[in-house]
């Protein structure tokens, strides 16, 4: 791991974008045991002040510290976008997985299956399910899940089919083994690389889609800060307390660039051949 990871490093992009993921990251975890203040805490004494060394990015309209919601808002993000991203390989994998082993029939019906839930984008889904259970950061999780199920079915299915005629598989198969057991030990490894990466921009439109769900008043409820919400309060101050929107706004373009970077790397350094043909 320590060698690969030496690799990676050396590729621009990866490192870039490692470095970025790391610190909000760092910053998430961090918040699990220390912010500058209590999120929750109101001053309306402090509201609206700009950036400054009291409040390193100023106050919102409550008073409360915006880099202190930063914190405990990419804690919220990350664990939403992480469980949904965990949600769509471990159900999508397997389906697209069996599909490709099966064929047939039942492979169509999967593949139209799965166009029926592409009609329904993450904020679509999550507007039907908060209409029946409410809204909160657990049905982000289940609607963002459900989008990315067939986006790794997809993945998993085209990579399989493209697998299952090569030599080393029909040794395999001569050799006894069977399909399940063919897709555990060679299918999926040789396809994990694919995988990864997909996951990695699976995070990132994570990210995007929870705070999108949260600017509209269907992700992460008060008094936990999101930073969708954050713009969302934010959009009638623009014009005296612009700080309220931008720091937010920049916290989602830089994590999400991060992690675009870091896919864009691991495709790079998991696919030499892809760097070859660049240069």
């Amino acid at each position: 791991m320590s060698a690969f990871l030496k690799t990676a490093l050396r590729n621009k992009s990866f490192a870039t974008g490692f470095v970025i993921t790391c610190v909000v990251v760092l910053m998430a975890a961090i918040s699990f045991v220390w912010t500058p203040y209590d999120v929750t805490d109101l001053d309306i004494g402090s509201k609206l002040k700009a950036p400054g060394w009291a409040h390193w990015f100023g106050t919102d309209h409550f008073g409360r510290d915006i880099f202190s919601m930063i914190m405990v808002g990419a804690r919220n993000s990350i664990a939403v976008a992480l469980v949904a991203v965990i949600i769509g390989v471990g159900f999508g994998v397997p389906l697209g997985c069996w599909a490709a082993a099966r064929g047939g029939l039942l492979d169509e019906a999967l593949m139209r299956g799965n166009d029926v839930i592409f009609a329904f984008p993450a904020l679509l889904s999550a507007v039907m399910i908060t209409a029946v259970f409410g809204p909160g950061a657990i049905n982000a999780i289940i609607a963002i899940g459900i989008f990315n199920i067939p986006v790794f079915a997809r993945l998993a299915r085209g990579a399989a089919l493209s697998l299952w005629p090569r030599d080393f598989i029909m040794a395999a198969r001569a050799a006894g083994k069977t399909k399940t057991r063919i897709t555990i030990e060679h299918i999926v490894p040789n396809m994990a690389n694919l995988l990864i990466v997909q996951a990695t921009i699976a995070f990132a439109l994570g990210i995007i889609q929870e705070a999108g769900l949260a600017y509209v008043g269907l992700g992460t409820q008060p008094p936990l800060p999101s930073w969708g919400k954050m713009l969302n309060e934010a959009q009638t101050m623009m014009s005296f307390a612009p700080h309220m929107a931008i720091i937010p706004g920049l916290a989602i373009v830089i994590t999400v660039l991060g992690l675009n970077l870091l896919g864009d790397g691991l495709r790079d350094v998991l696919d030499p051949r892809l760097t070859r043909k660049r240069d």
